[in-house]
């Protein structure tokens, strides 16, 4: 199995240098456990979930808590037919997930959403779930829309993706729990995400 992400941040103001660099900082604990590459347009991380969405939720809180209007856009990916396998990207979750009937699944992804810890820091998301070549992805995807929906993250519905908000921790436990409870164990499954915080829209 191979797990990664390429995470583009977006500060919205004239010293996004500073912002983005300082913001990386947040990546440091959880270097060991991930491999990150970074060029000039995106940062390649790869790992297992845990230290993944960790990474990647602590980098958009870190900027997040400065005032400036800041975005990030993430690609996730796990089970790409077309990267070699990667023993750092081991997660029992998946296989545990996969055993169980939907309706267990979206309860036990509603658990893990409620019992994550919080950060303080508000964000919007919106986001993608493709479950790639499966017969039966629609089921996968309509179960993951129901979980959102029971998650106490749940926004509302738009064309082509599902609109979250609320405090960032939560809000990307939700996202992790539909990355990996949804969409078989060794297929092919990403998520298209772009998250928000301080937009002067909601001013």
């Amino acid at each position: 199995m191979f797990i990664g992400a390429q995470v583009s941040l977006y500060p919205m103001s004239s010293r996004f240098v500073d912002v983005i660099t300082s913001s990386l900082q947040a990546l440091d604990p959880h270097r060991p456990d991930l491999r990150i590459e970074t060029d000039d347009i995106s940062t390649l991380m790869v790992g297992a979930p845990g230290p993944l969405l960790d990474g990647i939720r602590d980098l958009f809180t870190a900027a997040a808590r400065q005032p400036e209007h800041v975005t990030m856009h993430v690609t996730l990916s796990r089970g790409c037919p077309g990267e070699p396998d990667d023993p750092s990207c081991r997660c029992d979750t998946l296989s545990e997930a996969q055993s169980l009937p939907l309706d267990e699944r979206i309860r036990r992804a509603g658990q893990a959403v409620a019992a994550s810890p919080g950060t303080g820091v508000p964000i919007d998301v919106q986001f993608s779930l493709y479950v790639l070549g499966q017969d039966r992805h629609m089921d996968e995807i309509y179960g993951c829309i129901e979980f959102l929906k029971r998650s106490g993250t749940f926004f509302r519905s738009k064309n082509f993706c599902t609109r979250l908000r609320g405090d960032a921790g939560a809000v990307f436990e939700a996202v992790r729990q539909a990355f990996l409870r949804f969409g078989p164990a060794e297929g092919h499954v990403t998520i298209d995400l772009t998250a928000s915080a301080n937009s002067p829209s909601l001013a």
